[in-house]
């Protein structure tokens, strides 16, 4: 539990003696005694230094939210979703082994895209996945999905959820029976920022502590951030922006939750610079929307290039419009691509074409 504002010293496991000290001090918050010394404790409560740590200890355990987990629980595989290999699964082999393994369970993962690219479809993809165990690439829990555009496409989910049988045909038929997926999709509008920021920072983590939730899905980032700010508030609009992307850092290192940030794209005047090659498609004439100050607070960006023609599946039958999902940058992955598209049951990678740059 966190003390942010005065708090109960007889809840903590110290002797009355101490209590009795910090009370008579003066100090009634655990933010003072984290913030000061050994020695300024010392001189303030007249307590010794074997007290004084045993106060700081206390304090601090108060302050922590999980219990610590040990090397060797890790290593015999007590605890996979903490190993760092262990990621969340897109539903598709082919896009799993484009990033290695899935969405990273810590850090924002970012996906850009023009209109129309698909960009939601994966979003929704993950709020199923997250909800499968763990053997099978999810995280067994549910989703929160921040709409702050568009309404929620809750028609194509309900299609999605009836398709999961065809989407992933190697799962057990009765596993994906037996999980309510509707269930586990919690909806939020934010309409400025001031309620997505109040999202975040309340709510969401209600959720995640209730472990309700291991995946948050924005959808999308840019839009209040452009629609909010003039042309000449670029340090006020990147005040915030870097205040929100705090956010979803720190709820994705507490709770172990890869967070997914659907971003929109500006276009490019002069053409694309090589120089700025990882932060867009070197032959598009588009980049993801919010500049620099919020690329440097991505840890994964993938954009999504929706191409002309037409591709089908082959075993179900029915076409898409190909995509090209591209690996911008990532600190675990080179720069690399695959054909995609977007079907009734849900997103597929192309397994015969070839990633490459």
């Amino acid at each position: 539990m966190v003390f942010v504002g005065n708090m109960d010293w007889e809840q903590l496991e110290l002797n009355p003696r101490i209590i009795a000290a910090v009370k008579k001090a003066n100090v009634k918050s655990a933010r003072e005694i984290l913030s000061l010394s050994g020695p300024d404790l010392q001189r303030l409560t007249h307590l010794s230094k074997s007290d004084v740590q045993h106060l700081h200890t206390a304090v601090a355990v108060s302050y922590r939210r999980h219990s610590p987990v040990t090397a060797l629980q890790v290593h015999r595989g007590e605890f996979p979703s903490l190993e760092t290999g262990y990621k969340l699964s897109l539903a598709c082999p082919v896009l799993d082994a484009l990033l290695r393994g899935g969405v990273p369970l810590s850090g924002i993962t970012e996906l850009a895209g023009e209109s129309s690219a698909g960009k939601t479809q994966f979003g929704l993809q993950l709020c199923l996945s997250v909800q499968y165990p763990l053997e099978y690439g999810g995280l067994n829990s549910g989703a929160v999905y921040i709409c702050t555009e568009d309404s929620f496409p809750i028609k194509r989910l309900w299609q999605l959820i009836t398709q999961q049988a065809r989407l992933r045909p190697e799962l057990p038929q009765a596993l994906i029976r037996s999980i309510r997926f509707s269930d586990n999709i919690y909806i939020e509008h934010a309409a400025d920022l001031g309620a997505l920021q109040a999202c975040v920072s309340q709510r969401v983590p209600i959720l995640l502590s209730r472990g309700l939730v291991r995946l948050v899905v924005v959808d999308s980032v840019a839009a209040l951030f452009r629609s909010e700010f003039q042309a000449d508030e670029g340090i006020e609009r990147a005040r915030h922006m870097l205040t929100f992307a705090a956010t979803l850092h720190r709820l994705s290192h507490n709770y172990s939750t890869p967070v997914l940030c659907i971003n929109q794209v500006t276009d490019v005047i002069d053409g694309p610079d090589p120089a700025h090659c990882n932060f867009g498609l070197v032959d598009n004439k588009v980049l993801p929307a919010l500049g620099m100050a919020w690329a440097n607070q991505v840890m994964v960006r993938l954009m999504l290039l929706r191409l002309p023609g037409c591709v089908g599946t082959g075993e179900h039958g029915g076409s898409s419009a190909p995509r090209r999902l591209e690996v911008v940058f990532a600190p675990h992955l080179p720069r690399v691509s695959c054909l995609c598209g977007v079907w009734e049951e849900g997103v597929r990678g192309l397994p015969n074409t070839d990633p490459g740059p």
